[in-house]
């Protein structure tokens, strides 16, 4: 099995790479990333080949088109910061670019797993199905729905063709820390606290968010590999937790006991809910998240104090 994970220095695609040559031995995985904000110290232990290249360059398609032949495209490669307002930039790295990995991958006869996102869903009322609510409320949001729709329409001109969706809820876990001030709040708030600061947060805390833990992100991407299905579906935990309950995890497993400082949210199209129903990631992926928010913390934690405990 060939398989090409483009973004894959960046978080998710970095941990899929680790995971797929754990779990397939014999398999030739390349990873394509142009590093503007996925980092070579996520790829230490990555045993494939890198190749460098941006994907909104015709250049690479022709050198992928002419040079390798792949089984399998985990496509993670996009803008991920949600507070990107440039719209052209926008949609030609996320939406454009994809379309024409869909047409490299039609080439080869590979299956296509992608990452999509809930930010599709912007301020709809939760739980998000997949097949409603869909009102973005910011570029990147809608960059994601312009993805799902070409998938869509995709799937529809070549049904033998092997297409799946993703739509990731907040994902936290390893290998996050280079996302800057895009890394999940699990993260940040960790920092501040392994660091004796105050937790940091939007007014008045009580948002809430579907956190699911990268291990099991990972779990639906191998389950999308190994199911004979096409389509897109929700990943996340199917719970709801707040950003002050990450607060009092935090303390219980820290040993602290800081009170949140509150602020005003600069952002009008902040997401006040978001909670996935996975009733069709179970029944055609058969997907089931298996860390609470709890537990993931717990899981995490040690990785965060071995970067940020002096």
């Amino acid at each position: 099995m060939r398989v090409l994970i483009t973004g894959g220095a960046g978080f998710i695609g970095s941990n899929l790479a680790h995971a797929l040559q754990e779990k397939y031995k014999s398999a030739e995985i390349y990873v394509l990333d142009n590093f503007s904000s996925g980092h070579f110290k996520n790829l230490i232990d990555f045993r494939g080949e890198v190749i460098t290249c941006d994907i909104t360059d015709p250049e690479c398609l022709r050198y992928l088109r002419d040079n390798f032949r792949f089984d399998v495209v985990f496509h993670q490669a996009a803008i991920t910061d949600t507070t990107v307002e440039d719209q052209f930039l926008m949609m030609r790295t996320n939406a454009d670019a994809f379309r024409e990995l869909l047409n490299l991958a039609k080439r080869w006869d590979a299956k296509v797993v992608y990452a999509s996102s809930a930010g599709v869903y912007g301020k709809t009322a939760p739980p998000m199905r997949e097949d409603k609510g869909l009102v973005p409320a910011n570029v990147y949001g809608f960059s994601k729905l312009a993805m799902d729709r070409i998938a869509l329409n995709f799937m529809k001109k070549h049904p033998g063709m092997r297409i799946v969706g993703l739509r990731y809820f907040n994902v936290y876990g390893p290998r996050e820390e280079f996302k800057g001030k895009t890394a999940s709040m699990v993260y940040q708030l960790a920092v501040k606290m392994i660091k004796g600061e105050k937790p940091r947060l939007f007014k008045w805390g009580e948002q809430k968010r579907d956190f699911v833990y990268v291990k099991d992100v990972l779990k639906a991407n191998l389950l999308a590999l190994e199911k004979d299905v096409s389509g897109i579906f929700n990943v996340g935990t199917g719970r709801a937790r707040s950003f002050n309950e990450i607060v009092k995890i935090l303390n219980k497993e820290l040993g602290t006991s800081y009170e949140p400082e509150y602020f005003d949210c600069p952002y009008d199209f902040y997401q006040e809910h978001t909670e996935a129903d996975l009733t069709r990631a179970r029944e055609q992926l058969g997907y089931e998240p298996e860390f609470s928010l709890e537990e993931g913390i717990r899981d995490y934690l040690p990785y965060i104090l071995s970067l940020h405990r002096s």
